[in-house]
């Protein structure tokens, strides 16, 4: 596997975004290697503490890595949101080589001092860091952020935090949030095309579940190179799985209800890479 730094500066150069996906066990990492594949397309496999609790830190990373082993298209596994540096530290010692620290939710000063520790960290392991400079609004995973205290991204700020910190990335705050939306997200072109005149590194959307194409194609022409999708996986694998369980109340072999919902992901992650215009880059 690799880390995500001449990735995002590729698409950068050539005007398009490397689409994350969130996994959750092995059949999601399946279908989005799979799909990416087809579409030679590179790909980011993200996945948040949760996931990592849920699956397991050495489970996640052994999948992917035979992942990437098995096609020769650009495969990073990812820390999404992560938030305590003795987590990164163990994905870092199982040979992940890229991730994100959210600090965004305290103040400006720890933000950067929290972030900074981890780039010096990370940076020893060949490892990209990627972080959040705003507060989205909406949940990721247990961690929940209403409207009215979700911040957009300073540009001003944002100059001053990539130079402190020495990050890779970063990650923007301009009107998307976490799940999906009441109504079409109104996204804050004007502050992303001031952060990326301002900005050189890879500039990354989150919360792109829900949006639609036509916003988040505009938002890569003006700079985002990294485009996050999570819910949008979600929902139609598990009304998939619900219906043929439904349907077939008798079966109790994975290997068969598990199939309609993958197919149902698939279709998804194709739509989101063609979204991200990333097909055919390698």
């Amino acid at each position: 596997m690799i880390n995500s730094k001449e990735l995002l500066l590729h698409a950068q150069k050539n005007g398009y975004a490397v689409p994350a996906f969130n996994c959750h066990n092995l059949e999601t990492i399946q279908v989005i290697v799979e799909t990416a594949n087809e579409l030679r397309s590179p790909v980011i496999i993200a996945g948040t503490p949760g996931t990592f609790d849920y699956a397991g830190r050495d489970y996640i990373q052994s999948i992917v890595e035979t992942a990437a082993k098995k096609y020769n298209i650009p495969i990073v596994l990812h820390l999404d949101h992560h938030t305590k540096i003795e987590d990164i530290e163990a994905s870092l010692k199982l040979g992940t080589k890229s991730v994100m620290i959210d600090a965004s939710h305290h103040s400006y000063d720890e933000n950067i001092a929290i972030v900074k520790k981890v780039v010096e960290l990370a940076h020893k392991f060949d490892a990209t860091v990627e972080a959040e400079l705003g507060i989205l609004g909406g949940q990721e995973d247990d961690l929940v952020v209403n409207e009215k205290d979700s911040k957009y991204t300073n540009p001003q700020q944002a100059v001053d935090f990539v130079k402190k910190t020495g990050i890779d990335s970063l990650a923007v705050a301009i009107g998307t949030a976490h799940g999906l939306y009441k109504e079409d997200p109104k996204l804050d072109f004007e502050r992303l095309k001031e952060i990326r005149s301002l900005v050189t590194i890879p500039l990354v959307l989150h919360g792109a579940s829900g949006v639609p194409e036509e916003a988040v194609k505009k938002a890569i022409s003006l700079g985002i190179t990294k485009v996050n999708i999570a819910t949008e996986l979600k929902i139609p694998f598990s009304h998939k799985l619900r219906e043929y369980l439904v349907t077939h109340p008798e079966e109790n072999d994975p290997r068969k209800y598990m199939k309609d919902a993958k197919k149902a992901m698939a279709e998804v992650v194709k739509e989101k890479i063609l979204m991200c215009m990333s097909q055919n880059r390698y």
